[in-house]
């Protein structure tokens, strides 16, 4: 184990060197017995193993440095600013393994920004103070500060991070995050994450009073793994396959605002895990996938040696795009060829849902016991205020103050909050808690809780819920972002087993930034013991003393 955890710190010193594109994964960490025979082995764990009551005690901590930047370069061949992780767009991949413990130093060197990294869908358990998000768990980061983030590995598969701080994210400062275990599926080799995402030649910071006053944006077309091509400029992302072999796939959606339907000409494939949840290996050619979803797929070179497409198209009943069938990149039986592919597309259907919820079984089973339903409004709507539009899930359209995060206000015992921040109160320890979200208006909204994986129980388009709908509480899909349907409702419990503050907000970062989100408050009084007060009182010390020159000013929710 000795050369593979060797590996594991050469990668976090490669990424941080700057790079002009988002670096590959670089070194492929694997546990005894986990091979292209076998990947369901994992040394002395395997794909069998309870994750949420055990988890590999590695001894090993993985170090990144990453420095938040302002650059000017063309992902498309068109030149704009962009907010750069170590210079590039996507941020480097940040690998580890099952188990080990993460420590990454974030540092900002933008001028007039904060920001604050948020690890996706990881638990964070007992560790709520790395969540990264500005006014729940941190103060933000001041320029020319760093803060570090520590936090273990708990889980494995597929993820992104990117900042929590306004629109960042969307304007560059996200990356692909891969934590290696074992499969529910045997392939050969492991291609790059590739990462989905839409894209405009204005900066999404400039778009957004339009977004609050008129709806979302058209977005000028996409990125996959930060490259397109546009009016004669720009390359496409491209990757060579060997006939014969299987390889796996993982595909993240960071866009801002768009459905994508993922696919490769001519290869149908197979879908072993969501989020970062194992399942039961499914066939498909198409995939749907929202903002924040991520999806682990194998394929199998077994085509005519040629070159074939790789299409994200976006949804355009839900999602605004002005170059829907361009957003493209490609995959080639021979690294000589530079010819683009003739390969068509898939059949399918314009439509914003997730992936067949009866596909998405887990391989773990895990079963939801008597759980209690919170009679809280959860209804998603959208309202006026003043000349602009704001959206609100339950009590109110969140307002939370960057200086005031949730955590500071627990740890100093004064945490009365108001209605504008949006607070359910979860007292009780492991105990199951169910909640229904549903709205009348026809937009579908990705649902992201942190924290904990949810459990689907159950979702409908264009229904109201009631009493007579059936539950699923048998090992029913389980994962970090589900989509409330069009018109429809969405039915979600998870466990109270996580002490903290956890945010849980639409993924479409326009709506994050008007106020649909609201934040649970699990087991206040357990959360003061876990906290690095002195971490926290520097951190948001900092940022008040570089506001009091900058005037930097809120304009959203504050998350």
């Amino acid at each position: 184990m000795t050369l593979i955890r060797n590996l594991l710190l050469l990668v976090a010193a490669v990424a941080a060197v700057p790079t002009p594109e988002a670096a590959p994964l670089t070194s492929r960490a694997v546990c005894a017995g986990n091979t292209a025979a076998d990947r369901s082995v994992w040394c002395d764990y395997s794909i069998d193993t309870d994750y949420y009551a055990e988890v590999p005690d590695t001894g090993v901590t993985v170090e990144y440095w990453l420095e938040i930047t302002n650059i000017t370069i063309a992902p498309d061949g068109f030149e704009r600013v962009v907010l750069a992780i170590n210079g590039s767009v996507p941020g480097p991949t940040i690998e580890a393994n099952w188990g080990d413990t993460l420590k990454i130093h974030v540092t900002n060197r933008l001028t007039a920004n904060g920001t604050g990294i948020h690890w996706h869908g990881i638990r964070q358990n007992y560790t709520v103070q790395n969540d990264g998000v500005p006014s729940i768990t941190q103060c933000p980061v001041a320029p020319e500060e760093t803060l570090t983030y520590t936090w273990r590995a708990t889980q494995y598969g597929s993820s992104w991070y990117h900042s929590h701080w306004a629109l960042q994210a969307w304007e560059g400062v996200a990356g692909s995050m891969v934590i290696h275990g074992p499969a529910t599926a045997n392939y050969d080799e492991e291609l790059d994450s590739i990462f989905l995402s839409d894209w405009s030649h204005e900066t999404v910071d400039a778009l957004y009073p339009a977004a609050e006053r008129g709806g979302p944006p058209l977005m000028d077309t996409g990125l996959i793994n930060g490259k397109n091509v546009w009016n004669g400029g720009g390359s496409r992302y491209e990757k060579t396959i060997e006939s014969g072999k299987k390889y796996r796939i993982r595909v993240v959606n960071g866009a801002i605002d768009t459905f994508f339907k993922f696919s490769i000409d001519n290869h149908p494939f197979t879908v072993i895990a969501m989020d970062f949840v194992p399942i039961v290996p499914f066939e498909t050619n198409v995939l749907d996938i929202t903002m924040g979803q991520r999806y682990d797929i194998i394929i199998e070179a077994n085509q005519d040696v040629g070159d074939y497409w790789m299409r994200a198209i976006p949804q355009l009943t839900c999602s605004s795009n002005a170059d829907p069938d361009n957003i493209r990149a490609i995959i080639r039986y021979s690294s000589s060829s530079t010819a683009d592919p003739v390969s068509t597309a898939w059949d399918q259907t314009d439509s914003c849902n997730d992936a067949p919820l009866s596909d998405l079984v887990p391989h773990l089973s895990q079963t939801v016991i008597d759980p209690t339903t919170d009679d809280s409004d959860m209804t998603v709507s959208v309202f006026a205020s003043g000349t602009v539009f704001k959206w609100k899930i339950g009590i109110d359209s969140m307002l939370v103050k960057w200086a005031e995060p949730s955590l500071l206000q627990i740890n100093e015992g004064n945490a009365t909050f108001e209605s504008e921040e949006a607070v359910y109160e979860l007292p009780n320890a492991n105990q199951w808690v169910y909640f229904v979200i549903e709205t009348q208006i026809p937009v579908p909204h990705p649902i992201h809780l942190h924290g904990h994986d949810f459990f689907v129980l159950a979702a409908a388009e264009s229904a109201t819920y009631d009493d007579s709908v059936a539950l699923n509480l048998v090992n029913p899909p389980r994962r970090d972002v589900a989509t409330l349907p069009s018109a429809g409702y969405l039915v979600i419990s998870f466990f109270t087993d996580n002490p903290g503050a956890w945010l849980m907000h639409c993924h479409i970062g326009w709506h994050t930034s008007e106020g649909l989100a609201l934040q649970f408050v699990e087991r206040e009084s357990e959360i003061p013991a876990l906290l690095d007060a002195d971490t926290m009182n520097s951190n948001c010390a900092t940022w008040n003393a570089w506001t009091a020159i900058s005037g930097v000013e809120e304009e959203d929710s504050g998350v």
